[in-house]
């Protein structure tokens, strides 16, 4: 038989980014080898999987059936490496560990340092989008291990507080609300807020904290990276809401100005593992390191 891990791994791959070029990268291999495994495992295994459409590929009625049990082999499969991996004495392997945006630009990176340096024959491969994409491909069995803002919605997968984080509103040196540092309930509607998209946690916990204190706000500029929000915020265009991970350079540097509100702004950082038993000895590893400060 010639259907392989690595086959199925560049099907579900494929299938959950709609395109060749974005599997590639995330597989690390190249657009023709992608496009080669797809054309060998239709071609000897019953017909296509995917309906073409442009450089779009949408699963075709046999794809989608078929998907599910691929996706559930691929988390067995990695399940008896971790296993085989674990009779090491050191923990040993990659470990997928998605994080949301703030969590993977502004904390871990750091933490992966030492931890390569505690653990030479282990590695971390990290994933970074919003948290409903890393909760999603968690369930979904493409990650090890998430790092979210805030909470879990998905019963089946296991929850634990890592740490604290304050969200905070930033404004432009220049920005009126600027000089005396504050904002009441009132004055909030008056703003354009420049905030993340749907999907995100910080967008998710600024929502929550505006709780029924607003009927909403009437001029939102949505933009899917912290780091142009902190940009456009700077630059005059309006208001925001960032974690002060984020922000605290800027906010040292006086490039930006925090504003005090009444809105409750604290939120937890959440680890995810697949509810799945015992962690392996690679993620036991990870957690140390992550609740070690």
């Amino acid at each position: 038989m010639n259907l392989t891990a690595r086959k199925l791994e560049i099907f579900t791959t494929v299938a959950r980014e709609g395109q060749v070029k974005r599997a590639a990268e995330l597989l690390h291999l190249t657009q023709p080898a992608v496009s080669m495994a797809l054309s060998d495992l239709e071609s000897r295994h019953g017909g296509a999987l995917f309906a073409r459409h442009g450089r779009k590929l949408h699963l075709n009625d046999r794809g989608r059936r078929l998907l599910p049990l691929a996706e559930d082999i691929l988390r067995r499969f990695r399940r008896l490496e971790a296993e085989l991996e674990d009779s090491s004495p050191e923990p040993v392997g990659q470990l997928r560990v998605g994080a949301s945006t703030t969590v993977g630009n502004y904390l871990l990176p750091a933490l992966m340092a030492r931890f390569s340096r505690n653990h030479p024959r282990a590695s971390i491969q990290l994933h970074v989008g919003n948290s409903e994409q890393m909760v999603r491909a968690l369930d979904q069995g493409s990650l090890d291990m998430a790092l979210i803002e805030g909470p879990c919605h998905l019963p089946n997968l296991h929850q634990r507080f890592w740490r604290d984080d304050e969200l905070v509103v930033i404004a432009g040196r220049d920005h009126p609300w600027a000089a005396a540092g504050r904002m009441g309930l009132k004055g909030l509607p008056e703003a354009v807020w420049i905030v993340r998209e749907q999907g995100s946690g910080t967008r998710e916990i600024f929502e929550q904290a505006l709780g029924r204190k607003l009927t909403g706000l009437p001029n939102i500029v949505e933009l899917g990276h912290t780091e142009a929000i902190k940009k456009a915020v700077e630059a005059g265009l309006g208001v925001g809401c960032l974690s002060r991970l984020a922000v605290q350079r800027e906010l040292d540097q006086g490039w930006l100005k925090e504003i005090a509100t009444p809105l409750a702004l604290n939120r937890p950082l959440t680890v995810l593992l697949p509810d799945a038993g015992s962690p392996t000895r690679l993620q036991e590893a990870c957690l140390a390191m992550l609740y070690s400060g």
